[in-house]
């Protein structure tokens, strides 16, 4: 098959899209990427590019053809705003720029969802069948993460929504929980297919390497990984971190990863006179992430308490399950279901300091036998319900 695949964002930006295209390409489909310039999450051009240059890539393969587009800088609304208009409006021009057929469009939608505008207008040019793949449910994700609440504006996004949906010869769903909701927007369910998230091949146990564990404190390490943004609560976190440091316990918080909310984290952590205990990494490339996990002695996911959060299942629960290490949750729906029914950790609702903060002493206390029996859990988990052989057979029996 000719497939190509429309994506705000592309390698070198660390994202799921990538692997989903490389498998596809080694499977002997034909693969071509239309998406933007490289800022993510940054914020500014990655080195090497700019508005105007790098048009075109070979990316292991695959043809990636690059629209310029405004960089989302620090991240606030009004530059989010042009960031994603401005991907729209250029990428519509490269668009027709785009010679030869495809067989599939593949929309793979992020925030943002206008993207689904381009695959509408590759759908119309090519004469393809239109898959489109939910990450993030709009207009929901603009009022939970984002803070938007004008219900004209809302209103719009809405209808955008439902005219994708619409025009969706399939829409994929990276967690069951989308599927009803999809319904109540009355979507036909027999477009809907459940298609979750899987990981890249280096994903997997680990050993410890004295490289990686140089970068930990002594102690008891709960390590989160990813995105530091409002969607991940890190005030619950904080706060159960004031609770247990009253205990003296020797816990460390170590963060490995950058977000809009990090200098305001940071800032409450020095008032709570927490430096000792939150350790601050920075970013890594993302086949590095399986030897840091091996030197944590939990995982932490975290999500504010939502409706729509509740029933996403964030892509960095299964890379820790992959990695075979026990999860603590701070989160609900059915990312909390999927951790207490691969009985791979201990779980808490959203915002419920007092309960992480015992959950994290649980493990604690647990001996290493223990902890090791709920790695392997997790590891299990993952082997039967999110292998990258399971996941994508399901992809390409849709396509075809």
């Amino acid at each position: 098959m000719k497939i190509l695949v429309i994506s705000q964002y592309f390698w070198p930006e660390n994202f799921r899209v990538n692997d989903l295209c490389i498998e596809l390409q080694n499977r002997g489909h034909e693969v071509s990427v239309l998406t933007g310039k490289p800022n993510y999450p940054n914020g500014q051009f990655f080195k090497g590019y700019d508005f105007f240059g790098k048009k075109k890539e070979d990316f292991f393969g695959i043809t990636v053809y690059r629209a310029p587009l405004i960089p989302r800088g620090k991240g606030g609304g009004v530059n989010l705003i042009l960031n994603y208009l401005s991907f729209v409006f250029f990428a519509c021009l490269r668009l027709f720029s785009i010679s030869g057929n495809f067989d599939k469009i593949i929309v793979y939608q992020l925030s943002p969802a206008t993207v689904g505008f381009l695959g509408l207008l590759a759908k119309w040019k090519f004469k393809s069948r239109l898959y489109f793949y939910i990450q993030d449910l709009w207009p929901e994700s603009l009022v939970d993460a984002g803070g938007l609440n004008s219900k004209y504006i809302l209103r719009i996004v809405n209808s955008m929504m439902n005219l994708f949906y619409k025009k969706s010869t399939q829409i994929w769903v990276q967690s069951t929980g989308f599927v009803k909701y999809l319904q109540n927007k009355g979507v036909d369910k027999t477009k809907i297919k459940f298609l979750p998230n899987t990981v890249e091949p280096y994903y997997k146990p680990e050993i410890i390497h004295e490289k990686y564990k140089a970068y930990f404190p002594l102690g008891f390490n709960v390590v989160f990984a990813g995105n530091i943004g409002v969607a991940q609560d890190f005030d619950t976190i904080i706060n159960a971190a004031i609770l247990l440091k009253t205990k003296n316990l020797n816990i460390n918080w170590v963060i490995i990863g950058n977000g809009r909310e990090k200098s305001r984290i940071i800032e409450k952590i020095n008032k709570f006179d927490l430096n000792n205990n939150f350790h601050f990494l920075g970013s890594f490339a993302s086949n590095e992430m399986p030897s840091f996990f091996a030197c944590a002695d939990a995982l932490l996911v975290s999500l504010k308490s939502s409706e729509i959060f509740s029933l996403t299942i964030p892509s960095k629960l299964q890379s820790y399950l992959a990695c075979g290490r026990p999860i603590i949750g701070n989160l609900d729906g059915i990312a909390a279901s999927i951790i207490k029914e691969s009985n791979s950790g201990l779980c808490s609702s959203s915002g419920d300091q007092n309960s992480l903060a015992y959950n994290v002493e649980s493990i604690y206390n647990m001996d290493l036998k223990e902890r090791e029996e709920l790695g392997v859990n997790a590891y299990n988990y993952y082997l039967q319900n999110f292998d990258r052989k399971l996941v994508y057979n399901k992809l390409e029996e849709y396509l075809k």
